[in-house]
């Protein structure tokens, strides 16, 4: 998991790929958003970040409240599936 989350482009390829992933195995929308907010809960508190991108992310997912980070979880999945 390190190795991908060493260099942000990286990190969105993977989760890009895990959203496609997700997607062709028929998982809706709500429910890989809720999966990609239990994944930053975990990131949040277990792994520090490795890029200035990760920092920012980080001190977002720390100022906002539950439905903010749930906000932020979702972006990120529209992120990736425009990049």
């Amino acid at each position: 998991m390190s190795t991908v989350l060493s260099n942000f482009a990286t990190w969105k390829h993977f989760l890009a790929d895990r959203v496609s992933q997700a997607k062709k195995i028929g998982m809706t929308e709500e429910t890989i958003s809720s999966l990609a907010y239990e994944i930053g809960t975990f990131l949040d508190e277990k792994v520090d970040p490795k890029n200035e991108e990760e920092r920012v992310l980080k001190q977002l997912w720390d100022a906002g409240d539950e439905a903010e980070r749930k906000t932020l979880a979702c972006l990120m999945v529209k992120l990736v599936q425009k990049s």
